[in-house]
């Protein structure tokens, strides 16, 4: 009989004792191909660039001491100045507050406890806004049209609820602006005006249902809108630019597919006709013009982004662009209050593009930065859009990349399976895939049931499927490339992170003869101690990730069938394993238990902890070392 085994202690395990051999692998790799592997995981000397209020200067993140710090430099100038000094760890998020000061987020050694700092835009009076230990912040309004204010949520006063604050970005004075104290039915997100007023929430019912909250003013109380069932959903995404009682919004209500929809909140009703729909996707995302007060543009992804556009100049506006710069996906990053410049950041599959000013008024399109140099798209490998049928007859979505240079005939493939699950990959330049194509690999990534995009009943196909029809679909995806011929059956592989970590975990567990190597990097091996140790902010949603994963009193034993850990006997193929000590959502503990049993089985499992790591590898070095053990691992395994 299988029972639940107790976790390892944190830190039990540390380096591989096979790291000396590992490291022999990764030296053969220098030298023989036209780009290393730090060439793909070099940080930018200039890259998330952003434009000042006023168009007048723009900032850009680039490196000092191997991290990710803030530059700023005027429009019409050469010279940049640094304004940040971080050693520790890369800034995760910044933006301009005004022309004078800038607002950014860190946390500490991968925490996701972020803290919110400002900084003058000539590097003085550097403040740290949110001192709080242990306390996540996020941001709820940049509050354009306010000088010294933005609101903010963080979990102060109870790690489970998050509450609203206006937070002055010059003193750090801080004004609750609503409370959120029943745990029970929390509210999980806020929703602003066009005036930065709080008038509508989203709270979480009896577990797993969400009510919509709304008030005409923030004098007045909440009154509830609208209670679904988690599985439907309506989410707010603006107001109606008078302020009113309209809001576009995001909906799935009676319909299988999200669109794009205008919703009453005094009413509590849809209006008649979608505003936009795709017949075989959601569509959530929809753009609006602060200046003129209009719509811009909807986004939907298929294969690749698509633009419907809502209004006549920002549609001149690409066509002007894409005459200009030609070839590559066009996204505006930034743009200054009165939206006659913009910045301009362009990308394909193949590479990572570059960013451009651009001065509507003068038509004038300057090239700024290119953001990786070094890297030649014409050596990198094309990401195409694929489809196979699943056991059961869905359409599974998913991208192939191939290498460069091979004929597409019994190749080493590399699955990848993305992490969530409930999120999806999308078409674009991604660094891991193009250094396994540098390297003679095949990289199959697919849209299992369960990722987002493919509308409500292929995400419900999902619940409770952990290490079954979900795994089933990445099997499935072997198994084509196989009947294709382009996979050699002998060398195939599974790599992934978080969620699909758990799928290499499972797929070298229940399909032990598929995969001749696997690469863990902070996935789940065991479903109870998965749900025992998410961080407290989780705790409100734990009733939905028992229906969508698995209750542990009522669904013991599909856990325990679905959990690597406790069926480690039917693992036969080499096994790495890489994990953060300070993940908040894969707890450590997940991974020391798989190598602590592995290795009470007499197997040596290869297994890199950093101490100064979360949910993922961020800092420069640390990524170095995974991806040269990679290689070492899939080279030894793969290429023998």
């Amino acid at each position: 009989m299988v029972t639940e085994s107790q976790p390892v202690l944190r830190g039990d395990i540390n380096l591989p004792s096979s790291s000396e051999e590992l490291n022999k692998l990764m030296v053969h790799d220098v030298g023989k191909y036209k780009y290393s592997g730090e060439d793909f995981f070099r940080k930018p000397e200039k890259s998330r660039f952003q434009l000042s209020p006023s168009g007048q200067f723009f900032s850009f993140l680039g490196p000092y001491k191997r991290r990710l710090n803030i530059f700023v430099q005027s429009v019409d100038g050469d010279e940049s100045r640094r304004i940040t000094s971080l050693d520790d760890r890369d800034i995760a998020w910044y933006f301009w507050k005004s022309d004078d000061r800038l607002v950014f987020a860190k946390d500490d050694g991968g925490d996701e406890n972020f803290h919110l700092f400002a900084v003058n835009s000539d590097g003085g009076n550097l403040t740290e806004l949110t001192p709080f230990e242990g306390v996540r912040i996020d941001l709820v309004d940049d509050l354009e049209d306010e000088e010294d204010e933005i609101i903010v949520q963080m979990n102060k006063n109870d790690p489970q609820l998050f509450e609203p604050y206006r937070l002055n970005i010059k003193t750090g004075a801080l004004r609750q602006l609503a409370v959120n104290t029943n745990v029970l039915e929390p509210i999980d997100s806020w929703l602003t005006d066009h005036e930065g007023k709080i008038r509508g929430a989203i709270k979480i019912q009896g577990g797993t249902n969400t009510t919509i909250l709304y008030r005409k003013t923030e004098d007045e109380p909440f009154s509830e809108v609208l209670t679904t069932d988690f599985r439907e959903n309506i989410s707010p995404l603006f107001f109606d630019f008078d302020n009113g009682d309209v809001v576009y919004a995001s909906s799935n209500l009676g319909r299988d597919k999200s669109v794009i929809v205008r919703f009453n909140l005094a009413t509590g009703m849809e209006e008649p006709e979608p505003l936009f729909s795709h017949p075989d996707v959601d569509v959530t995302d929809i753009s609006y013009s602060r200046h003129r007060k209009v719509l811009t543009a909807i986004t939907y992804l298929t294969g690749k982004r698509h633009l419907h556009f809502l209004d006549e100049q920002t549609r001149l506006i690409y066509e002007n662009l894409e005459r200009e710069i030609g070839g590559y996906e066009i996204v505006i990053t930034g743009k200054s209050r009165t939206e006659d410049k913009f910045m301009i950041r362009t990308y394909s599959d193949r590479s990572l593009g570059a960013y451009y000013f651009y001065d509507h008024k003068s038509g004038t399109l300057v090239r700024i930065a290119e953001v990786s140099p070094w890297l030649h798209e014409d050596d990198m490998a094309s990401m195409q859009p694929v489809s196979y049928q699943s056991r059961d007859g869905l359409t599974i979505h998913g991208y192939l990349t191939l290498p460069i240079g091979v004929a597409p005939k019994k190749l080493p493939v590399v699955v990848n399976p993305h992490g969530g699950p409930w999120v999806r990959d999308t078409w674009g330049y991604n660094p891991e895939v193009q250094l396994l194509a540098s390297r003679g690999y095949a990289v199959l990534q697919m849209n299992y049931r369960g990722s987002t995009g493919y509308g409500r009943r292929f995400w419900e196909l999902s619940f409770k499927q952990w290490g079954r029809t979900m795994q089933d679909d990445i099997t499935d995806g072997v198994e084509w490339l196989v009947q294709q011929g382009i996979a050699d059956e002998r060398k195939v592989a599974i790599y992934g992170g978080s969620y699909g970590g758990y799928a290499t975990l499972a797929g070298v567990t229940f399909t032990p003869e598929l995969y001749a190597c696997a690469i863990d990097y902070v996935g789940v091996s065991n479903l109870f101690t998965f749900m025992h140790t998410m961080p407290p902010y989780w705790k409100p949603y734990l009733e939905m990730m028992y229906a969508m994963v698995g209750n542990p009193e009522t669904d013991k034993d599909a856990m325990l069938e679905a959990s690597p850990v406790f069926h480690i006997n039917r693992i036969q193929s080499p096994l790495f394993v890489a994990q953060g000590a300070n993940d908040p959502r894969v707890n450590i503990d997940e991974s020391d238990q798989i190598v602590s049993a592995l290795r009470k089985r007499g197997v040596d499992v290869p297994y890199m902890v950093k101490y100064d790591e979360g949910h993922g590898f961020h800092n420069e070095e640390n990524q170095f070392g995974f991806y040269k053990a990679m290689l070492g691992f899939l080279a030894k395994y793969l290429k023998a």
